[in-house]
């Protein structure tokens, strides 16, 4: 793993100490009774971390619901980070960024026969999702962050961590970047260790394994991403790999997420010439961003140029106003999937299914 990403501020110590005593008292108020955790008679799983940043949340939450869109529909459930609206919404063929969020957007647009729904109150979210005469057949639920929504009690609980921030080197918040103290790990049945280099050695799986102390009914999987192909994200056209450009195309880079190193990496094994341009995660373009965009882009070799940029960037760009339209044709989006390592895919997706079969309200589902 990567250390260097792991920037610990000492002299925050006491903020975080004080922090860590109010995130116990929350978690023991639940332990204790004061506060109640709420099940729900249909599957529920949860899909969260304990840090701040990128785990990897959303690529996951797609790789479930493709798993188990075949045979269940499939309801998703998020906060909607940064949207203009509050309360309960059913996203629609009409709903936009602005009213839902960027990423339960992306997922609306790539699985359009999901329940996507967002509310912060995540108990009256499923509630909503559960009532026919709102959303019809509702099989299941994907709760997308919300490991530190304890008034849900999922029936199964996902927990990522991020490979090159293991929690077991972290601290808690301001200091480092954990929400809550890593013991919080032992709330999950499924651990991830995501973002993982493909070429792990067996010697580096049993030091990750040892190093978290998991209860032997907590599951282990290590994943990595794998990107497919470019698409123009306006008037269709070809998709190709990104090792079919040509070396001597000047690639702009925009993100806005919260880590872009895996995809910094993945470009750098192009021979193409760089340039980024970073913004924080889920950032809302303005039009001076806009502004900056396509003086960047103008600046590179007319004829030999693009502009790549991530499926969550992707969508707050494609609806933005102030988007110059001498750029449009430039732009590509590049996908990334979760693939699991070690083989452990059809284990993990046999637990998965056998969770949903045995706790559902239908018996439609059929074994693959």
């Amino acid at each position: 793993m990567n250390k260097s990403l792991i920037k610990i501020n000492k002299w925050l110590y006491p903020v975080s100490w004080i922090y860590g005593v109010g995130v116990w008292l929350r978690n023991q108020l639940f332990e204790w009774g004061y506060h109640q955790e709420r099940s729900f008679d249909l599957p529920v799983i949860c899909i969260g971390n304990i840090t701040v940043g990128g785990t990897g949340k959303t690529p996951h939450t797609e790789y479930l619901i493709r798993l188990l869109q075949p045979n269940y529909q499939v309801a998703v459930l998020s906060r909607g980070y940064k949207r203009k609206t509050k309360g309960f919404i059913l996203a629609d063929e009409y709903s936009t960024v602005q009213e839902i969020g960027d990423e339960p957007f992306q997922m609306k647009m790539k699985f359009p026969k999901i329940h996507m729904a967002v509310d912060a109150d995540r108990c009256n979210g499923i509630e909503q999702l559960c009532r026919n005469q709102v959303v019809p057949e509702t099989d299941m639920i994907l709760l997308d962050d919300a490991f530190q929504h304890r008034y849900v009690k999922a029936g199964l609980n996902i927990l990522l961590i991020d490979y090159n921030r293991m929690i077991t080197e972290d601290k808690l918040l301001p200091a480092g970047r954990l929400r809550e103290h890593e013991s919080a790990k032992y709330r999950a049945q499924i651990v991830i260790i995501t973002k993982c280099p493909k070429n792990m050695t067996p010697m580096e799986y049993r030091v990750i394994n040892n190093q978290l102390e998991l209860h032997a009914f907590q599951q282990l999987y290590f994943t990595t991403f794998d990107y497919g192909k470019l698409r123009p994200l306006f008037n269709g056209g070809r998709e190709y790999p990104i090792k079919s450009i040509h070396p001597s195309v000047h690639i702009l880079l925009i993100a806005g997420i919260a880590s872009p190193e895996p995809l910094m990496e993945e470009l750098a094994q192009t021979k193409n010439t760089i340039h980024s341009l970073f913004f924080s995660d889920h950032h809302d373009f303005s039009m001076r961003d806009m502004e900056t965009i396509e003086q960047k882009f103008q600046q590179l070799p007319e004829g030999k140029r693009m502009i790549i940029t991530t499926e969550k960037d992707a969508v707050r760009m494609m609806a933005h106003p102030h988007l110059p339209d001498s750029v449009k044709p430039y732009i590509y989006v590049l996908p990334i999937e979760v693939t699991f390592l070690q083989g452990q895919q059809h284990m993990f997706n046999q637990n998965i299914l056998d969770y949903v079969r045995k706790n559902s309200r239908n018996s439609r589902f059929s074994e693959e």
